[in-house]
């Protein structure tokens, strides 16, 4: 009897104890994640750690022997488009995902002869139809033995890691209105983030945390709209720009009748987060349409950071970059979390090279404005960034308008930088950008919606800008503005930057070669030159004792769209087809897994 009267306690005893170790294993995800990025022998994040820096102590292969590095292994992705990601290696085994239709690997390096599994996901053919710029990929995330995967077609996968079998699979989007997908998931605690992509077809931005375990939906922001939508307190949601709070209907009142249900925004871009803070960082893209007459206002929150709290989605700060965007400057690009030295003080800081040609130093606590220099001397859109005010201070001469084509705009709409990520060297204390060097002629135009349509209304040219090149990589100080060095190169440098313990810099050029660069000098120490342009990211890992260097080429996106899709009218593919036509004279499309060693 008394064994019967105690069985309700150790009944619920058991059951506390379940629920704790199951709070405990969500913990664990998350430490477990944040301990492997930090273990420099693996890759286990899209940006290498939370922070983004793209930046490996590595120094196996350095300045003295990097002339020495030579290809190891190849293999063909099995995709022809635009490789804009970067494979992750976790343990022996190594993931990676090719362009649409997004094959998945795995391989181990004990033997990358053959594939361990490879999964090929069943997919809505009208996707393509309704990409932008082109049919990329960013690559994968992993937690907790699962592999993370998103479609063109707006399908998120929860892979088995060991075996490639569909755990779980959800729609975060749909094409038929012109949504898709292309950019990295990011694992926050138990958490799986992802965006959407679309501006060009007024598909209305959000962010969308999923159940890691379940691929339960939790919470969804949107980037315009009510407050509600948002995922703002209009009481405690801090504006960076002014450092107060943004009141009721702060995305509302600035955008005329129901314009903001297609206002894009959307969040195709990279994810950063802050352990300590708590923080899950990402910006947001242009507004819709991209004819600014049509859409008088701030049109908040398009071209803005977000600061958000990754458990419950809601917005601790936001900071608009591109107030009334009139000319397609994106704000999605990557948010650097590094701790700077500010008047003698160190500070936790966020750094932001913005489409628009400024590079944002924020305080990544409030969103509070630290600095924001031009990193490329051609930019004339707005004189400078009011310290004061946070705006830019427009130049009207080259504001964009209806039925009006403003010339000699810089940059184009391209940007100074695109989604190509840059790398930050805890050494040098500098960042590392391949970046675009274009200027552009623009004419808005009125244009209607109608559902998976283009909804752009702009005639774009864009042409190369001061110098006649039209791609740069630099060495750059966010603080005092000052480029240390630069590499000038014949077409836009697309992808993204590594920085090594050994001294190094690499990235990839749209023509196909892989260099690598002495940080302190700029000094191109060894290059090879790869199957096809890479708009890849390349990433360093150890295995055996020996240091890899692994990078995708595979050129596409949107300044090789003229090559990809076979176009060839000048302002086709909103602008950038003229820009590269005779990229075709120097490579040609294919993807390839490429892997280096000494």
């Amino acid at each position: 009897m008394r064994e019967s009267r105690r069985s309700p306690f150790l009944w619920l005893r058991i059951l506390l104890g379940v629920v704790f170790l199951a709070s405990l294993g969500t913990a664990a995800w998350a430490e477990d994640l944040e301990a492997l990025s930090k273990d420099p022998n693996q890759w286990v994040m899209p940006g290498r750690d939370y922070a983004v820096t793209r930046y490996s102590p590595l120094n196996q292969i350095n300045t003295e022997n990097v002339k020495n590095l030579k290809v190891v292994f190849t293999i063909s992705t099995g995709a022809l488009r635009g490789h804009e990601g970067q494979p992750l290696v976790v343990g022996d085994m190594m993931y990676f995902e090719s362009a649409y239709p997004n094959y998945v690997y795995a391989i181990n390096l004990n033997d990358m002869s053959r594939f361990v599994w490879k999964f090929t996901p069943h997919q809505d053919s009208f996707a393509p139809s309704v990409a932008c710029c082109d049919v990329v990929n960013r690559g994968p995330a992993y937690a907790d033995g699962k592999l993370i995967v998103v479609t063109l077609d707006a399908h998120v996968y929860a892979l088995d890691a060991k075996t490639g079998r569909v755990i779980w699979s959800v729609q975060n989007a749909d094409p038929k209105l012109g949504q898709t997908m292309t950019s990295a998931p990011l694992v926050v605690h138990d958490k799986v983030i992802v965006g959407v992509s679309g501006g060009e077809y007024g598909v209305r931005g959000y962010v969308t945390a999923y159940d890691l375990a379940t691929g339960k939906r939790i919470w969804r922001a949107y980037s315009e709209g009510p407050d509600s939508d948002l995922l703002f307190d209009p009481e405690k949601t801090i504006d960076g720009a002014t450092q107060k709070p943004v009141g009721k209907d702060s995305s509302l009142k600035t955008w005329k009748g129901d314009a903001w249900k297609l206002g894009g925004g959307t969040t195709w871009g990279w994810y950063s987060y802050d352990p300590k803070l708590n923080l899950l960082y990402y910006g947001s893209g242009n507004p819709g349409t991209w004819n600014p007459s049509q859409r008088p206002g701030d049109n908040k929150w398009s071209m803005t950071i977000f600061a958000r709290d990754p458990d419950t989605g809601m917005a601790k700060w936001v900071y608009q970059m591109t107030p009334h965007d009139g000319w397609d400057y994106d704000g999605v690009n990557e948010c650097i979390l590094a701790d700077l030295e500010v008047n003698g003080k160190t500070v936790p800081t966020l750094v932001h090279f913005d489409r628009n040609g400024f590079a944002y130093v924020l305080d990544r606590s409030n969103g509070k404005l630290i600095a924001a220099h031009k990193y490329d001397p051609t930019v004339n859109w707005a004189k400078e960034v009011n310290l004061e005010t946070g705006r830019p201070e427009v130049d009207p001469r080259y504001m964009t308008k209806q039925d009006v084509n403003v010339k000699g705009i810089c940059p184009a709409a391209e940007g100074d930088k695109d989604q190509q990520p840059v790398s930050f060297d805890p050494d040098t204390k500098l960042f590392y950008a391949p970046l675009n060097h274009l200027c552009m002629d623009y004419q808005g135009f009125a244009v209607k919606y109608k559902a998976g349509f283009p909804f752009v209304g702009a005639i774009v040219s864009m042409y190369p800008a001061e110098g006649g090149n039209r791609g740069r990589f630099i060495a750059f100080d966010p603080i005092s503005g000052e480029t240390k060095w630069e590499i000038k190169d014949e077409f836009q440098d697309w992808g993204g930057a590594l920085t090594t313990g050994g001294g190094l810099a690499f990235y990839g050029t749209l023509t196909g070669w892989f260099r690598a660069v002495d940080v302190k000098t700029g000094k191109i120490l060894y290059q090879f030159h790869c199957p096809s342009g890479i708009i890849g990211n390349p990433i360093t890992f150890m295995h055996n004792g020996k240091q890899y260097v692994a990078v995708l080429c595979g050129v596409g996106g949107w300044p090789a769209i003229g090559l990809a899709e076979g176009l060839t009218e000048p302002t086709a593919g909103l602008g950038a087809v003229g820009l590269t036509a005779n990229l075709k004279d120097y490579t040609n499309l294919g993807g390839t897994l490429m892997i280096f060693s000494l």
